[in-house]
């Protein structure tokens, strides 16, 4: 028997359509997406995330000539908050890139690294962390739960 798997997402011609609340986590991602050390692929990603007390968290990558042991913006904002806050729910993950990787219209999707890892903070904290993703031209998804972006988890 063919089965398919779904997920829910919700999706818009740019970011600015998103509530206020949403749009400052865009805004501080795509800020902090400019600190990003990445001066060996060119390739720029910011992640802010909305803690469950309200603070914002951000996060981007870091490149080391000594490849891979570099870090996704994801994943340093992940573990920072989880290393200073591990009492707290990470609500929203908000992720944005610029660079040559891929074109401006395509959304940039967390690394199989960032997703297991995303996942694993959503399994944790015992609450959906919906997921903001955005386009260099501004397209945006966002997904309800990280369950969307591993369909097959072995969480």
């Amino acid at each position: 028997m063919k089965k398919e798997w779904q997920f829910s997402y919700e999706d818009f011609d740019s970011w600015k359509e998103l509530s206020e609340e949403d749009q400052l986590l865009v805004q501080k991602a795509f800020s902090i997406c400019e600190d990003a050390y990445a001066p060996y692929s060119e390739f720029k990603v910011g992640a802010s995330m909305k803690m469950s007390d309200g603070q914002i968290i951000c996060g981007s990558n870091q490149e080391n000539v000594a490849f891979p042991s570099g870090m996704c913006a994801e994943r340093v904002a992940l573990f920072y908050a989880g290393s200073n806050f591990p009492d707290l729910e990470v609500l929203t993950l908000c992720i944005v890139a610029k660079g040559p990787f891929t074109s401006i219209d395509k959304i940039l999707s967390p690394c199989g690294g960032c997703r297991q890892v995303i996942l694993q903070s959503e399994a944790r904290q015992k609450n959906k962390m919906r997921v903001i993703l955005v386009s260099q031209n501004d397209y945006t998804l966002v997904l309800d739960s990280a369950k969307d972006l591993v369909p097959f988890a072995f969480i």
